[in-house]
């Protein structure tokens, strides 16, 4: 017979063999809502966060290429040297700086060598609220304490409240920009002051840039040009070229920072997939204005549609908006509940916040699906 509690069939209690650190996590809300959505017979579905366009032909011949000249072994740690010199060549032109690379098993792989390189015990990292879902769990796992500061409700950097929530223990600022879950890109003037609210209390800046290049009214900007010195960018191929399961990312910063990196990766990742990396270094020369275009007029689409209905921040860049639910509902929660019952999968922002007070929609789906998502929220808001 099956067992399925934690006892196993000589009486031994496997729940005790769990740390603690992993029993204190929840399951991912945002998993949640898709396996609800794998109940309903063809929901229409603006909770998932990747994009919807297929992999450019090129990209998937070099990958095609790669194993065929049987480039399936591992690589370096830091990653093969073509991709790498790619990645200083691109950071040269962007930000004139020269710093250390690493290829990293996506940025979720960089995040998590980036928290376990750099915090002790104890240490504070600074986060907006909202925040992606990952960050305070990868904060913990490193031994760090999340401290959540709010950007509610134009989720812009309002710098005064970050620098009333330094401490002595504080470490590191985490920013993302374009923002998961609110799409807003953050504005010059801030990130500068945030850069020297850094400076001020000797801070680490890492930046989490996963949706650099799908900004829509001009580029986003990182604190790698105000404050390279003292910043760690994260960036990947997932979001920008449809590559989110190939796993492929990289971190560039101080020397010290990322060979303390590169060492963990050895001990953790190994390294970045190998054929991967050959796809990643052909995507960095493939042209993706059509796709980047396509996401932009369905901002434009999905805030013409939603504007006077639920109130927002309109996005610049990603693809989600994060929008706040009617009052007549008692939370985010109940009003995406009441979505479900009609057929309409989102996810609500206490997954990504404090608050129970908005909802995330992606519009990184086909415009018919977008459409009638939109036309139930308005229903519901009615």
């Amino acid at each position: 017979m099956t067992r399925t509690n934690a006892a196993t069939s000589d009486g031994t209690n496997t729940k005790r063999f769990i740390a603690e650190r992993a029993a204190r996590i929840g399951t991912s809300g945002i998993r949640r809502i898709f396996d609800l959505g794998a109940k309903l017979k063809d929901p229409v579905d603006l909770s998932i966060g990747q994009p919807d366009f297929t992999v450019p032909q090129n990209i998937k011949a070099s990958l095609r290429g790669a194993i065929d000249a049987d480039r399936n072994g591992y690589t370096t740690t830091r990653g093969i040297p073509e991709l790498r010199e790619r990645i200083s060549q691109e950071m040269a032109r962007e930000f004139d700086w020269k710093p250390d690379v690493l290829v990293t098993s996506g940025v979720s792989g960089g995040l998590m060598l980036s928290m376990i390189a750099c915090l002790n015990p104890g240490d504070e990292v600074l986060i907006p609220d909202p925040y992606f879902v990952s960050y305070p769990i990868l904060i913990e796992l490193a031994g760090g304490v999340t401290i959540k500061v709010n950007v509610y409700d134009d989720f812009h950097l309002d710098v005064n409240r970050f620098e009333d929530a330094v401490t002595p223990r504080t470490k590191m600022i985490l920013l993302t920009s374009p923002g998961n879950p609110t799409g807003v890109v953050y504005r010059e003037r801030d990130v500068r002051a945030i850069c020297e609210v850094a400076r001020k209390h000797d801070l680490l800046l890492v930046s989490d840039e996963i949706y650099n290049m799908l900004s829509y009214d001009g580029p986003s900007p990182s604190p790698a040009s105000f404050a390279p010195e003292r910043t760690v960018v994260l960036r990947g191929f997932g979001k920008s070229y449809a590559l989110t399961g190939w796993r492929l990312g990289f971190a560039v910063g101080p020397t010290e920072i990322i060979e303390q990196m590169a060492k963990l990766q050895q001990f953790t990742f190994v390294c970045a997939p190998h054929v991967g990396q050959w796809g990643g270094l052909e995507a960095m020369d493939t042209d993706m204005t059509t796709e980047v275009t396509t996401y932009r007029k369905r901002r434009d689409l999905v805030c013409d549609r939603l504007e006077g209905v639920v109130r927002f921040a309109r996005p610049s860049g990603g693809f989600y908006i994060f929008a706040r639910a009617p009052e007549s509902f008692e939370s985010a929660t109940v009003f995406v509940e009441k979505a479900i019952e009609k057929n309409l999968l989102m996810i609500p922002g206490n997954v990504f916040s404090n608050r129970d007070t908005h909802f995330r929609i992606s519009y990184a789906v086909k415009q018919e699906t977008l459409l009638r998502g939109c036309d139930i929220i308005a229903e519901l808001a009615r």
